[in-house]
């Protein structure tokens, strides 16, 4: 009788996590300390993170053990829960298909309940469980990034990451759990999301780009789009999976050159060209993002005719002229908007989404202008 079906993938952690982990670091481009760390104590919280300087390459010699992923992750992961493997898969009750919240690429999401006996200071919370399916170099780097990044970065509009386990040939993260599931969900495939609700939706996620981007060494997001939108019972935005979050560029750098990566018509033309990356290039998704919030098109829709097929080419001429804005609003607005607060909502997306990178504002202007449009459309309603 062959043996059940485990829900991931194996992955050889042994034959290549030190070449992984250079990859890793080198896409990251992080001042990161020499991991010294002890024994695991899966009983502790993760201990603060050490001090910083970068890390070369002879850190990671050929001698690195299966271990070093473990070891990495628990320096560099500060305030975050070490888990186990067997207590994932309890709270998830061993992965169930009743509590799979989503699949992808990436692997798969379950729900599960954490309870405040397992660890001192644990809250007991409802959590998303995501299995990574890191079959292959790309699954171990986004792995390793979400440690680094969410271990280290605290705001109200970014998912929080709690823990993790790396144990053996395995890698999961475990988030707060948000309520209301993505974006993507109800924009496009449930109920009718209003326009205020738009509004707060797209200034929370503004303000979690412009903290990115504000850091004293600039974060790109690098996948900006609906699906990567979570909202909370509240509807309050933030951002997830930081897979392929990068340090942006530094000193008198202008941009990071890199390997193309996203999702196609999120990313920004220069950047698909030439493999530039810079903070616009975020900006630029935020615009598509923001057209996808008027129109409640898909930023590539390829059931529809040729000519509208991609959202951007589609609604520019639209957006150029306020008389025809109308024509593009999301008709399950059904007329239930400010057609002022709409005309400059579309006056900042066109220029978020301009050819021209330095013509593109930054988050922190798009989110003064939000900020504005939520308060004036507020007092017209009330």
């Amino acid at each position: 009788m062959p043996a059940p079906r485990r829900p991931w993938k194996p992955f050889t952690a042994r034959s290549c996590c030190t070449v992984d982990n250079r990859l890793v670091l080198g896409n990251l481009s992080l001042n990161l300390s020499r991991c010294r760390p002890t024994r695991p104590d899966f009983s502790k919280k993760v201990a603060e993170p050490p001090s910083f300087r970068r890390i070369s390459i002879s850190d990671l010699s050929s001698s690195s053990s299966a271990r070093f992923n473990e070891e990495f992750a628990r320096a560099f992961g500060a305030g975050l829960y070490a888990f186990q493997l067997s207590e994932l898969k309890a709270i998830t009750h061993d992965f169930s298909n009743s509590y799979l919240l989503g699949e992808g690429g990436f692997g798969t999401v379950h729900k599960g309940y954490l309870d405040d006996r397992m660890r001192p200071g644990l809250k007991a919370q409802a959590v998303a469980v995501k299995l990574l399916d890191i079959e292959g170099l790309q699954g171990h780097r986004e792995w390793l990034a979400e440690v680094i990044f969410l271990g280290h970065l605290r705001h109200p509009h970014l998912v929080k990451l709690i823990g993790y386990c790396c144990e053996d040939e395995e890698r999961l993260l475990v988030y707060e759990f948000m309520p209301r599931g993505s974006l993507e969900n109800h924009l496009f495939k449930m109920s009718v999301l209003s326009w205020g609700t738009r509004m707060k939706i797209a200034t929370g996620a503004a303000r979690g780009l412009a903290f990115l981007h504000g850091a004293e060494k600039p974060i790109i997001y690098r996948d900006f789009k609906t699906s990567n939108i979570l909202l909370d019972s509240d509807f309050s935005a933030k951002l997830s999976d930081f897979g392929l979050a990068k340090m942006g560029p530094s000193g008198e750098e202008t941009h990071v050159s890199t390997r193309v990566m996203g999702t196609q018509g999120y990313a920004a033309p220069e950047y698909v060209m030439t493999g530039h990356l810079t903070t616009k290039n975020d900006v630029y998704s935020f615009g598509v993002v923001l057209l996808e919030l008027l129109t409640g098109r898909r930023s590539v829709d390829e059931s529809r005719p040729k000519k509208e097929e991609k959202l951007v080419e589609w609604s520019e001429p639209y957006l150029r002229n306020s008389r025809k804005l109308r024509c593009i609003m999301d008709p399950k607005l059904a007329g239930h908007y400010s057609f002022r607060c709409a005309r400059e909502a579309a006056a900042l997306a066109l220029r978020c989404i301009s050819p021209h990178p330095k013509d593109r504002p930054k988050m922190s202007e798009v989110v003064t202008v939000l900020q504005g449009l939520r308060s004036s459309f507020r007092e017209k309603t009330s």
